[in-house]
């Protein structure tokens, strides 16, 4: 049978079949490893993977590659990422050096307040212009598939111009793009003062609108103590199932107020940050089949000691993600290598779990995992070609890049086929 594609003889086939559930417990250290492995791509789909030998007995293709001596695994899944903004906020990284908190500097006037005003007055075309160049960035790192939040508008007009970049950027790049709506991202500076009319126009203007237009699959809210509080987060949330939302949660960053118990208790798909989740919380998500998505880097940036705690939640038997969030101001890092790093240093990951958190579980956080996250037949050929002799080396060696090739849907995104 002829195909479009082989891609032969990788050192490791890391292949993530297996149970059709977000992996949990000792599962998210199987990678279902093939040595000497191939697969068979035809019209963007896997059609089958296997051993060398055998796939190349089975198939011819007009398209060959050979990797011999290399890693070929699923593309990675970054489910929490804001990459819809104007200006980087550096000043605020060195302010963080020099003692100021996050929360000291998002109270006077910095933090996502000061990324409000220049998306507000930019137009979609030079949004889109400069999320479609971090985007670019993202793929030739490894990832193909991007959860994408507004939430840097915080106004009807201005959120629905993020979203609609959001779904532009979903058309025109070669990557699949989620989109969530996350007008509960802060209060703008005019509603500082008054909050409760804020939460009106989400509740009666903002979010209506958005379903009303189909901009979003999901509504994400930051619930922290110095942001939305449970009850307030309760009612938003609330408002955003009616309307027919599927429900994300910032949760638990900084303070353990109860996020990730709402999470569970508001039947969230995914709970994200969880650096100060409690016990109670950790139970209620495992319970509720609730995601951990953990974002390592926004810690490591911010400069704070307590990572979340990924080992008690693999060890309730939490199914855990990773994700950049990719932003301006928390965490300007749109590598999930170097995520996957940090989950092994700093939150005693094996590889092999956070290889897991960042392709097949950060799948299911955003309710792909039955066609993405995993090379197994029948999925999308979501592939990378990785420069490096074992699994173990991709946390081990950072700071560069270990992507040879990127494919999706079977198709070269990156390098980009040379013109010349």
């Amino acid at each position: 049978m002829k195909v479009d594609l082989i891609i032969k003889n990788a050192k490791q086939l890391i292949t993530l079949k297996g149970s059709a559930t977000p992996r949990v417990g000792k599962q998210m250290s199987e990678l279902g490893i093939i040595e000497d492995g191939a697969v068979a791509v035809q019209n963007g789909t896997i059609l089958a993977v296997g051993k060398s030998n055998n796939i190349c007995a089975k198939y011819e293709a007009d398209e060959i590659i050979d990797v011999s001596g290399k890693v070929v695994m699923p593309g990675f899944v970054d489910p929490h990422t804001h990459p819809v903004f104007v200006h980087t906020r550096e000043n605020e990284f060195e302010m963080r050096i020099q003692g100021k908190s996050y929360v000291e500097i998002s109270q006077t006037g910095g933090g996502i307040r000061a990324s409000i005003n220049a998306v507000r007055e930019t137009s979609e075309e030079d949004l889109f212009a400069f999320a479609s160049k971090r985007i670019a960035k993202m793929i030739s790192t490894g990832t193909t598939t991007i959860e994408a939040k507004s939430g840097y508008g915080l106004s009807t007009d201005s959120e629905i111009k993020m979203l609609k970049v959001i779904n532009r950027l979903k058309r025109e790049m070669p990557v699949d793009i989620i989109t969530t709506f996350m007008g509960a991202h802060e209060f703008p500076t005019e509603y500082k003062e008054n909050r409760e009319e804020y939460i009106r126009i989400l509740l009666e203007e903002m979010m209506p609108k958005v379903q009303k237009l189909d901009l979003a699959e999901y509504c994400d809210i930051f619930t922290e103590e110095h942001v939305y509080s449970i009850e307030q987060s309760r009612r938003i949330l609330t408002r955003a199932k009616e309307l027919g939302f599927k429900l994300r949660l910032h949760a638990d960053e900084i303070k353990p107020i109860g996020g990730a118990k709402l999470a569970a208790e508001m039947g969230a798909v995914s709970a994200d940050h969880l650096g100060a989740a409690s016990d109670e919380g950790i139970r209620a998500m495992a319970e509720a089949g609730v995601v951990a998505t953990l974002l390592p880097g926004t810690i490591f940036s911010l400069g704070m000691k307590t990572y979340a705690r990924a080992r008690d939640m693999i060890e309730n038997d939490v199914a855990v993600a990773l994700a950049t969030d990719y932003n301006p101001g928390s965490c300007n890092c749109d590598s999930m290598q170097f995520i996957i790093t940090l989950a092994c240093l700093q939150m005693r990951m094996t590889p092999a779990e956070a290889i897991t958190a960042a392709t097949i579980n950060a799948a299911h956080s955003i309710e792909r995992g039955d066609t993405l996250g995993s090379l197994e037949a029948g999925k999308q050929a979501d592939i990378l070609i990785m420069d490096m002799p074992s699994y173990q080396f991709l946390p081990y060696h950072f700071g560069s890049n270990n992507v040879e090739s990127v494919y999706k849907k079977g198709k070269l995104i990156y390098p980009r086929a040379s013109t010349h």
